[in-house]
């Protein structure tokens, strides 16, 4: 059966990050059919693309769905994301991130399907040897999360060896901001991301932060992080998408700004560009939280062509903190 040579699957295209690739998508003239569970994403955010609901660790139903729509490339975004969570309660995150993408992939390879666009993650490299962080670095994830993004990562190298199927892994480091016409927004339930925590504070729908740790080493004792814009994140998504489609082979790029921004720099971000002030609350490390994370994103610029258009910390911040202050109103 001929594929449509621009129809996209967005597997979990309903989430965050998910939902604004749809909308890039659509701009760019492609058509993007959503797969999600709901789990986690929200109806509305598809904003009118074709939506099929259902796990993708369901053979039959990723069998159904591909039948169905013949895309040309497939990008995954379903994965469980929680550090912590992970720790606790790893078999969560094998079944969905691992298994169940096993399942995806070969539903794929049934049906004559070689691209595919993954999300990973920095959580792949572990407790870093060296900053910032390039794609050589050794890949030591100290968490179940990681780990699960990592066995991903090496089957799709089996993966092209034996099948030809071609993917690009993009890690991200910490996704972050809002789409800037005010349209989609980061909004889950429950939130554990630093910024909308922050913005959740000033809004005033939540009373305080808590900081999981001030006693790291790193110059104010809070974990460092590289935050980069979603729609920047998306639009890598979309110059890997066209060298698949051109006929390029597998890759794997770090994303990132290559800035790395402490907890208590994004606090004092928040309270500038809200101007309200944040009250804090300390509390434990959160159990495998590297110190620092920031990347080296040189072989996306020059390979991708890739250039952030939001790079700036109160930018992402601000983007996010009018679509915190539409959805605040929202949940009134």
């Amino acid at each position: 059966m001929k594929e449509r040579d621009n129809t996209i699957l967005v597997v979990g295209g309903a989430g965050y990050i998910g939902s604004h690739m749809v909308k890039l998508l659509r701009s760019s003239g492609l058509v993007p059919v959503v797969a999600d569970d709901l789990g986690g994403g929200r109806r509305e955010a598809v904003q009118g693309a074709q939506l099929h609901v259902g796990d993708i660790g369901d053979a039959a139903f990723v069998d159904a769905l591909l039948r169905e729509v013949r895309p040309v490339a497939v990008m995954h975004f379903a994965s469980y994301i929680q550090v912590g969570e992970s720790v606790v309660a790893p078999a969560k995150y094998y079944r969905n991130n691992v298994t169940a993408t096993q399942v995806l992939l070969d539903g794929m390879r049934a049906h004559g399907i070689a691209r595919f666009i993954f999300s990973s993650t920095a959580a792949i490299f572990g407790d870093p040897r060296y900053v910032p962080i390039d794609e050589a670095h050794p890949k030591t994830p100290i968490n179940p999360y990681g780990r699960s993004k990592w066995m991903v990562e090496q089957m799709l190298e089996d993966y092209d060896r034996a099948y030809g199927l071609k993917s690009v892994c993009l890690r991200y480091f910490n996704a972050a901001g809002a789409d800037h016409e005010g349209e989609l927004g980061e909004c889950h339930d429950p939130e554990t991301h630093l910024i909308p925590l922050l913005l959740q504070v000033a809004s005033g729908r939540r009373a305080h932060i808590t900081v999981n740790g001030d006693d790291y080493p790193t110059p104010d004792g809070t974990c460092v992080r590289d935050y980069i814009h979603v729609e920047d994140l998306c639009s890598a998504h979309l110059l890997a998408l066209r060298q698949l489609l051109e006929g390029s082979g597998s890759a794997r790029y770090n994303l990132g700004n290559g800035n790395g921004f402490s907890i208590r720099e994004v606090i004092a971000a928040v309270e500038r560009v809200a101007g309200r002030d944040i009250p804090v609350v300390a509390g434990p490390r959160r159990e495998g939280d590297p110190p620092v994370l920031v990347a080296d994103a040189r072989q996306a610029r020059e390979c991708l062509g890739w250039t952030p258009r939001f790079a700036e910390l109160d930018t992402i911040v601000a983007h996010a903190w009018a679509w915190e202050c539409r959805h605040a109103e929202w949940s009134r």
